[in-house]
């Protein structure tokens, strides 16, 4: 009887416990803040798991979009919130470890006042060629380029966009030297390679998939270690020679420091299953999506390799903060 009572006692006090536990307010909004304008990756990532979310929270789910100083402004507030999992942030790369390594004076730290909750997904970009560069492969672009050194321009979508980063990392591991030349986004940048004003560049897969069809450019590799569902037939740069390269913009889900345990595993199982549903997964593909690895540990662990790899980046490149 007296091993009884205390079992009972026991149980009691967990479940008393449990019930204490840190959850999310029924019926209050959770704000997941997006670092970009509407139309931006963040932005079509959140609005497509809203629905899911708001179903598994029963709680509003509102998109608060807040574009500018590549991300740093919104991750500031995010780095200062209360960290009760109302506040949510789709905190890029850009926002953290390419900020972090392009400026010493960033007033936060991304793997210190964050709680870094998961990944979410990468979006690769892919290195196009004008028609006119007389190479038909990665080996024989990099061959030209070497025989040309800082001679051959390279377009990006701006100073220390992915873009900029990931052609960083490709002089230094291919050996190559080219003249960098930064567009205001994308789209002017994949208009400058098809046009011949720059030999090549790296995009976004959705922005020339129907130039590469039509024989505008030409497509010499993916920029990360597996092929991209939405171009199956385009090899990695992995594969062509540049072992484990891998550059990319990744999305992952950020909050306050200090979000409890049972709020962060609530979190991770949510996103897990929303984002492995058919439908949001073949959305993703049609974007260049990529589904990343899920889990706290892992994020962590990746956080920290990103950092080494683009302070790497950043001072081979030379690029200066201002």
């Amino acid at each position: 009887m007296k091993r009884i009572t205390i079992a009972s006692l026991l149980t009691a006090v967990s479940m008393a416990a449990l019930a204490q536990a840190p959850a999310l307010v029924a019926g209050k909004a959770v704000r997941i803040v997006v670092p970009a304008a509407a139309g931006g990756n963040p932005d079509v990532l959140a609005r497509m798991l809203a629905p899911r979310l708001q179903a598994a929270w029963g709680t509003p789910i509102l998109v608060d979009n807040q574009p500018g100083a590549g991300g740093i402004s919104a991750a500031i507030g995010i780095s200062k919130s209360t960290p009760d999992g109302h506040l949510l942030f789709f905190g890029s790369n850009a926002a953290l470890s390419i900020a972090a390594a392009m400026n010493p004076k960033l007033p936060y730290d991304p793997l210190k006042d964050f709680t870094l909750v998961t990944a979410l997904a990468s979006v690769p970009t892919v290195l196009v060629v004008h028609p006119s560069v007389p190479a038909n492969n990665l080996q024989e672009f990099i061959a030209y380029a070497k025989a040309r050194p800082g001679k051959l321009d390279f377009g990006s979508a701006g100073v220390a966009s992915i873009h900029h980063l990931t052609l960083a990392v490709f002089e230094v591991e291919s050996g190559t030297k080219f003249v960098h030349v930064p567009y205001k986004g994308g789209s002017p940048l994949v208009a400058a390679v098809m046009a011949g004003e720059v030999q090549a560049g790296f995009s976004g897969i959705p922005n020339v998939t129907q130039a590469i069809r039509a024989g505008r450019l030409k497509v010499f590799g993916i920029s990360v270690t597996d092929r991209s569902p939405s171009m199956p037939d385009v090899p990695t740069l992995d594969e062509l020679g540049i072992k484990k390269f891998s550059v990319a913009t990744t999305i992952g889900l950020q909050t306050a420091v200090g979000l409890s345990k049972n709020l962060v595993t609530l979190f991770q199982q949510t996103f897990a299953r929303a984002m492995r549903e058919p439908e949001i997964a073949d959305r993703m593909s049609n974007l260049g999506m990529v589904l990343m690895e899920n889990g706290t540990e892992n994020y962590i662990q990746f956080m920290k390799d990103e950092a080494l790899r683009y302070d790497g980046a950043v001072k081979a490149a030379g690029i200066k903060f201002e």
